[in-house]
């Protein structure tokens, strides 16, 4: 599926692509939702179906990814929210050995979140993952998510790389289509982002459901 002497740079996302997505489904479609009904006396019905009308009106935006825009907007501590169910938090498998592989191979291996940084760290230091990358940008600090084509320019500024020798690999379509347009060749879409949902079915793009399948 990877030619890997054409690939020079591999972009990494993080939640969905290296991590389970069940941590953050369960946290912002159940988690919050619950402790935002104990607050404002709604039930678990009623107060999931109010922030998931937010949660739609800022998808795709820097906001949705912030954690402090959410806790202004609901009145939690987002932060401390998260690491109350930090336990979900978990590496895909072959994760390790694709990074180890990549790094035997002398590729540049960086990762690319739209994740906040308080999220960000929490992740890190729960699953050690930080020192298996050359570095880490977040989308936060470029200032426009990575469903933005400029986006990309702004990456370049900061780490450089050639689009006909890198590799993106992403459980998201609108990044993965916005990283296309910017000129990126090498896409890899993520087929199960979340361990306790089904695959998803991906088109336009070549998919993994492990990377077991890509690692060199």
């Amino acid at each position: 599926m990877i030619d890997w002497n054409l690939i020079k740079t591999v972009l990494l996302d993080m939640d969905g692509t290296l991590l389970d997505l069940h941590y953050d489904n369960h946290f912002w479609l159940e988690y919050v939702p619950r402790r935002y009904g104990e607050k404002h006396g709604l039930s678990a019905t009623a107060a999931k179906e109010e922030l998931l009308g937010r949660y739609r009106k800022a998808e795709g935006t820097l906001e949705w990814y912030c954690i402090d825009y959410w806790s202004r907007q609901l009145g939690l501590d987002i932060a401390m929210l998260k690491q109350e169910v930090d336990h979900l938090i978990a590496v895909h498998p072959h994760v390790i050995e694709f990074l180890d592989a990549l790094r035997a191979i002398r590729k540049r291996i960086v990762l690319v979140t739209n994740a906040h940084g308080k999220s960000l760290q929490l992740k890190m230091n729960k699953t050690k993952l930080g020192g298996h990358f050359d570095t880490i940008v977040c989308a936060h600090d470029l200032g426009l998510p990575k469903e933005a084509p400029e986006f990309w320019e702004r990456l370049q500024k900061v780490e450089p790389f050639k689009g006909d020798s890198a590799l993106l690999v992403d459980d998201s379509p609108a990044v993965l289509r916005s990283a296309q347009r910017y000129g990126i060749k090498h896409l890899l879409a993520v087929r199960k982002p979340d361990s306790r949902l089904p695959e998803k079915t991906v088109t336009g793009f070549p998919g993994i459901s492990s990377f077991r399948e890509v690692t060199p």
